[in-house]
C-alpha cells in the first residue's frame, strides 16, 4: 500500500516527503489496513529499576477491545479475560468465580485500542520523527489532558501526572507496535510504561469465562 503512495506522489510530479517528515508517518497510519486483527501483547510498567507489573496475551485491535491475557505484579498473578462489556479476572492457577468488572477496567496509562489517534495527537504536539529509525520512531511531550482528547478514561488514569513523555513506533505497513511514556510526577519517581505488539494474526473470538 506504501508503494501505491509513492508511485502517486511521483505520478503528481511531487517528491516524496523525507523520510524523518510527519508526513511520512500520517501516510503510513493512513495506508494502514483498518481490518480487524489480533497481537501478542506485552506491557511493562516500571519505576526505576522495579517492575510493577507486567501483562502478557493476545488482544484484538482494529475492533472492540477484547483479549485474554496474565497480569503479574508483586503481590498477585492473574488471568484476565477482556470482553466487550465486562473484564473478569482471577488468580492464576485457580478454579471457580471469576471477578467481574466493567470494561474500563481494563484500560491503564496507555490507549492501546487508539494507537492511530495517540499517534496523530502526538504529531499534533510537535512530535519529531527521529531520522534512520525502522520501524519510524515519533517522540512528543503530552499531558493527561492532551491523551484525554483520545481516551477518556486513559487520561484519568494519568491525572496525577504532570507531563508524560511518549515515544511511538510505526512500521512499514501503518501499525504501531510499541508505545512508551515516561510519566512525570510533581513529587513520586518517575513511572515508565512500555507497550509492545508483535506476531499479528487474525482477530479471535473472546468470550466471557465459565467457572472451571
Amino acid at each position: 500500500m506504501l508503494s501505491v503512495v509513492a508511485l502517486s506522489a511521483c505520478a503528481s510530479n511531487q517528491p516524496a516527503p523525507p523520510k524523518g517528515s510527519p508526513q511520512v508517518v500520517r501516510d503510513r497510519l493512513a495506508a494502514a489496513d483498518d481490518a480487524p486483527y489480533s497481537a501478542a501483547l506485552r506491557a511493562v510498567t516500571q519505576s526505576g529499576p522495579r517492575r510493577l507489573q507486567l501483562m502478557e496475551g493476545r488482544v484484538n485491535l482494529n475492533a472492540p477491545f477484547t483479549g485474554r491475557t496474565t497480569d503479574t505484579t508483586e503481590e498477585y498473578t492473574e488471568d484476565v479475560v477482556i470482553t466487550r462489556q465486562k473484564v473478569y479476572r482471577r488468580a492464576s492457577g485457580t478454579h471457580g468465580v471469576w471477578q467481574e468488572f466493567p470494561a474500563s477496567a481494563a484500560k491503564g496509562g496507555i490507549p492501546a485500542d487508539r494507537l492511530p489517534q495517540y499517534v496523530r495527537l502526538m504529531l499534533g504536539h510537535s512530535a519529531s520523527v527521529h531520522r534512520g529509525s525502522e520501524p519510524l520512531r515519533v517522540s512528543a511531550r503530552l499531558t493527561p489532558k492532551d491523551i484525554e482528547s483520545v481516551d477518556r478514561t486513559v487520561g484519568r488514569n494519568l491525572r496525577s501526572a504532570t507531563a508524560i513523555d511518549a515515544d511511538a513506533w510505526i512500521n512499514d505497513e501503518g501499525r504501531v507496535v510499541r508505545v512508551r511514556q515516561k510519566i512525570h510526577f510533581a513529587s513520586d519517581p518517575d513511572i515508565e510504561a512500555t507497550l509492545t505488539l508483535t506476531d499479528f494474526k487474525s482477530s479471535m473470538p473472546v468470550n466471557a469465562p465459565v467457572a472451571s
